[in-house]
């Protein structure tokens, strides 16, 4: 199973052909390795409709066929206006997948869309476990994750809006992946953040691996 970063909080998951698009922010991001118009997808998972996050979907969407994951309200409103497909869930769901499965998780920010809930990911593709954090604070539900075994946790370091490197820190220990990716940083000025220092307080702690990668570069599993 191969993870490319392609900036922000963007990550495209594959194995076996099957490619899996998470918060599509392209347009408008410098630090994007790929154009919304090079990126293609099977399916989308949008974690909340802000929009360096919900992105480039409804294009990418449109383009590929794909099909878009999100809570109920965000999938039933403005998607279904923009006539694309859909997959909806809601917190704590899990459901069986063409790929694997599908949990909608606990996110502590605001989502953009009224009514709607923002979320986080627990991904299973190719026998793996990914955990895409959405942008969270620090909640005490992410210690459940522990007992999913999680193989990759992308965790945002930004801070402002989200968890800074502290709190990821701490996430970290909780969920006990063997490894993790930090995102959500660097992308604007209020979110800079050194990854290598999060990374060494990480790996100072034993807590597991820490891979930084920058826009363009993979994780294989």
């Amino acid at each position: 199973m191969r993870i490319e970063y392609l900036g922000h909080a963007c990550f495209l998951l594959e194995h076996a052909g099957v490619k899996l698009l998470i918060d599509p922010f392209m347009t408008g991001n410098q630090l994007a390795s790929k154009t919304a118009e090079e990126v293609e997808a099977d399916y989308i998972f949008v974690t909340h409709g802000h929009g360096d996050h919900l992105g480039d979907t409804y294009a990418i969407a449109k383009r590929t066929g794909a099909t878009v994951y999100a809570v109920v309200e965000f999938a039933e409103g403005p998607m279904a206006k923009e006539g694309i497909k859909t997959a909806m869930g809601n917190i704590g769901g899990r459901q069986k997948t063409p790929f694997g499965s599908v949990k909608f998780f606990p996110a502590a920010h605001g989502s953009g869309v009224p009514g709607a809930l923002a979320c986080g990911y627990v991904l299973e593709i190719g026998g793996k476990k990914v955990y895409h954090a959405g942008d969270t604070g620090l909640i005490a539900e992410m210690g459940f994750l522990a007992d999913e075994k999680i193989d990759v946790a992308l965790l945002p370091i930004g801070d402002f809006f989200t968890m800074g490197p502290e709190d990821a820190v701490k996430a970290a220990e909780m969920i006990a992946p063997e490894y993790v990716i930090p995102m959500h940083y660097n992308t604007f000025p209020v979110i800079k953040q050194d990854p290598e220092e999060f990374k060494k307080a990480v790996e100072e702690k034993g807590i597991c691996k820490v891979k930084v990668l920058n826009p363009g570069q993979t994780l294989e599993l």
